[in-house]
């Protein structure tokens, strides 16, 4: 039975965090199980809100790709590809900006909520606006069936099926609509309890050494009502408490319980959550290490992954403009 197609990007902006790691990254991993996977490096994406300085793109780049692999992407299963090396990405997106109408982007929630977070750069062009559309060429010129997504991500999905629809209506039905894969997975706090985000400057890699992880650990923010190790806690108003939620769910009722009742102190808390990150995170590093050593390789899958990607994408792309009247042979 063929399986379903799915695709799914992620910018580089960084080193990948925790954040990345829990919201997506276990998931796309599981995936590749039941699924045709396409992902991808969404390097355009990131030009949205880095244009000013690409100076580290090529690292961040890398860096990713390195990331992916070691989380346990597999070249085998899945098509992983840099978005900028398939230009289909960038002329399918051109053409669906030519049909999408300007108030179907003014209302994406995340439009003016991007703004107000992200201070101190000028967000004021076309490529920020337009993101979404670029975001449909993405999905649409694979003809992915289904998209895994967050709750807060399915306004941008359906601006997406939105913009299928209209292609199919105003041309020929070349798109299927594309469906939620909907992802139940909890919002990682950062070091200093607010959302984990590189523009907040709070996040954890997750290619962070052992020694590198406790130093962190230790500043995160806990409950400031516990001054003393004996002094009862509110553990679900702590940092910490949530990671030992996620990452140590068989000790999680037990430290509960000694927060509250003065038993267990944040320093002893922090350490134990440090010690469960670091062993769960080993065989990540361990991965990691194998592709550092060996970029060319790295260099061979991503390589590889845009041909096979290519071969889909250029296809799709005939058949848009067969549509549309550009191909007069």
């Amino acid at each position: 039975m063929k399986k379903k197609r799915i695709l799914s990007g992620i910018q580089p902006s960084g080193k990948l965090h925790l954040g990345n790691w829990v919201g997506a990254l276990q998931n796309w991993v599981k995936l590749q199980d039941d699924y045709d996977c396409f992902f991808f490096i969404a390097d355009l994406h990131a030009l949205t809100t880095t244009y000013e300085d690409t100076s580290n793109l090529k690292k961040d780049i890398r860096d990713v790709a390195i990331d992916l692999l070691s989380v346990g992407i597999d070249p085998k299963r899945s098509t992983l590809f840099i978005q900028s090396d398939l230009p289909e990405h960038s002329e399918l997106h051109l053409i669906f900006s030519m049909i999408t109408p300007l108030p179907w982007l003014e209302r994406v929630p995340t439009y003016k909520s991007k703004i107000e977070e992200i201070k101190g750069k000028d967000l004021g062009t076309y490529g920020f606006l337009g993101y979404p559309v670029l975001q449909a060429a993405d999905i649409l010129i694979y003809k992915a069936e289904c998209v895994p997504v967050g709750q807060d991500q399915l306004p941008h999905l359906e601006l997406t099926r939105e913009i299928c629809r209209r292609f199919n209506n105003l041309y020929k039905p070349i798109f299927p609509e594309p469906n939620a894969l909907l992802t139940q997975v909890p919002v990682m706090v950062g070091l200093d309890g607010r959302k984990m985000s590189k523009s907040y400057g709070n996040t954890i890699p997750i290619s962070d050494s052992p020694d590198a992880l406790a130093k962190k650990i230790q500043t995160m923010f806990t409950d400031p009502k516990k001054v003393k190790k004996d002094d009862p806690g509110h553990p679900d108003g702590c940092a910490v408490f949530a990671y030992h939620e996620v990452f140590n769910k068989a000790e999680v009722k037990n430290i509960k319980e000694q927060c509250k009742a003065g038993g267990i102190g944040c320093v002893a808390c922090k350490k134990q959550l440090a010690e469960i990150l670091i062993a769960a995170l080993a065989p990540i590093h361990e991965r990691r290490s194998v592709f550092e050593k060996d970029i060319h390789q790295v260099e061979k899958i991503l390589i590889d992954g845009a041909e096979r990607a290519r071969a889909v994408a250029s296809v799709t792309l005939k058949e848009v403009k067969e549509a549309m009247g550009f191909l007069w042979v």
